[in-house]
C-alpha cells in the first residue's frame, strides 16, 4: 500500500469514527437516523472530498483543462438536503427531526474535513457537536422550555364553560394554541384543544392529576423539547 492510499484510508476511517460518535447520540435517543446513517454520510463525504481534491491529477497535465477542486464538495453539501428533509416530520403543528437533519448536514462537514486531511478540526468539531447535542438537550439546561400536546374535555360532564375551563388549565401550566367545540352523538359538548404544556412542571405528575378527572376524555403529548 503506497503512502497516499494509506493516507486516504486513514481519512475515511477517521470520518467513520466521528460519524459513529454523532450517530450513537442520535440512536440513543431513538431517532430515525442513527449510527449507520451517520457513518455512511461521513465516510461518503470523506471519499467525495478526496476524489474532489486528488481524483483529477491525471488530467491536469493536459493543456486547456482546469479543475475546480471545490465543486464536488459543494455538491455534497447541497445534496444532503434531500436526506435531511427525509427525517423531518410535521405532526400537529410541530416539526420533529430538525436536530437530526441538522446533524446529518453537520456530519457531511466532518467527512469533508477529514477528506481534505484536516484531522484536527474534524475531531474538534465532532467533540463540540457532541457537547451541543448532549448538554443542550438536558432539561436542566432549559428548565422552562415547552412541550406540545392535546387535550379533549367533555364540557357537559365537567359543568364548566370554556372560560372556566381555560382558567382551570392555565392554573396547571397549560395554555391553549387552538381549540374546537363539537357535540358528540349523545349530545355532550366536547372541547378539543391543541395545548402547550409548561416544562416548568413535571409532565408525568401533571398528566396523572389530569387523568383523575372524569370529564377529561383524552390527553397526550406530541413532542418533547430539544429533540
Amino acid at each position: 500500500m503506497d503512502d497516499s492510499l494509506l493516507d486516504y484510508t486513514l481519512r475515511i476511517i477517521a470520518a467513520i469514527i466521528c460519524g459513529s460518535l454523532i450517530g450513537a447520540e442520535r440512536e440513543r435517543r431513538q431517532k430515525s437516523a442513527g449510527i449507520r446513517t451517520h457513518i455512511i454520510v461521513a465516510m461518503a463525504s470523506a471519499l467525495m472530498m478526496i476524489v474532489s481534491k486528488y481524483g483529477f491529477f491525471d488530467v491536469l497535465s493536459v493543456d486547456g483543462i482546469s479543475v475546480d477542486a471545490s465543486r464536488i464538495a459543494a455538491s455534497v453539501v447541497s445534496a444532503i438536503g434531500f436526506l435531511g428533509a427525509g427525517v423531518i416530520f410535521v405532526r400537529s403543528e410541530s416539526a420533529l427531526g430538525l436536530t437530526t437533519a441538522a446533524g446529518l448536514w453537520a456530519t457531511v462537514g466532518v467527512g469533508i474535513a477529514f477528506g481534505a486531511g484536516m484531522y484536527s478540526i474534524g475531531f474538534i468539531f465532532t467533540a463540540l457537536m457532541l457537547v451541543v447535542q448532549i448538554v443542550l438537550h438536558s432539561r436542566h439546561f432549559f428548565p422552562h422550555s415547552n412541550v406540545v400536546g392535546a387535550v379533549k374535555v367533555n364540557l357537559t360532564m365537567s359543568g364548566l364553560g370554556i372560560r372556566e375551563l381555560r382558567s382551570h388549565l392555565l392554573s396547571k401550566g397549560i395554555q391553549f394554541r387552538s381549540f374546537t367545540v363539537q357535540r358528540s352523538d349523545n349530545g355532550d359538548r366536547i372541547f378539543s384543544a391543541r395545548v402547550i404544556f409548561s416544562a416548568a412542571a413535571c409532565h408525568e405528575e401533571l398528566l396523572d392529576k389530569l387523568e383523575l378527572a372524569d370529564y377529561i376524555e383524552e390527553i397526550s403529548i406530541y413532542s418533547l423539547p430539544n429533540t
